[in-house]
C-alpha cells in the first residue's frame, strides 16, 4: 500500500469528505494539519503548487484535492494507485 498524506483543516468540508472515502477503504493516510501553522500550509503549497485544502499525495505524488480523489474512485483507478507499481510492497 502507498503510503497517503492529506493536507487539511479542521473546518473544511471537502477535508472531512475525502478523509471519509479513504476510511471506508480502510487506508491509512497522515494527516496534516494546515489550521494556524503558517509553514506546513506554506509545506503543502510548495509541494502541490496549490493553496487550497485538501491536497492529497499518494506515494508522495500530489493527485489534488477531495474532488479529484472522488474522480479516481468513480473512473476505477483510486485502487490501483494506492496499491502502487506491480511487485512495489
Amino acid at each position: 500500500m502507498q503510503p497517503v498524506e492529506i493536507y487539511s483543516s479542521m473546518f473544511c468540508g471537502f477535508c472531512h469528505r475525502a478523509k471519509a472515502l479513504l476510511s471506508s477503504k480502510g487506508v491509512a493516510f497522515e494527516e496534516i494539519s494546515v489550521d494556524a501553522n503558517p509553514a506546513r500550509r506554506a509545506e503543502m503549497e510548495q509541494r502541490s503548487g496549490r493553496h487550497t485544502v485538501p491536497q492529497i499525495f499518494i506515494g508522495g505524488q500530489p493527485i489534488g484535492g477531495c474532488d479529484e480523489l472522488y474522480a479516481l474512485e468513480r473512473s476505477d483507478k483510486l485502487d490501483a494507485l494506492l496499491q502502487g507499481p506491480a511487485g512495489a510492497d
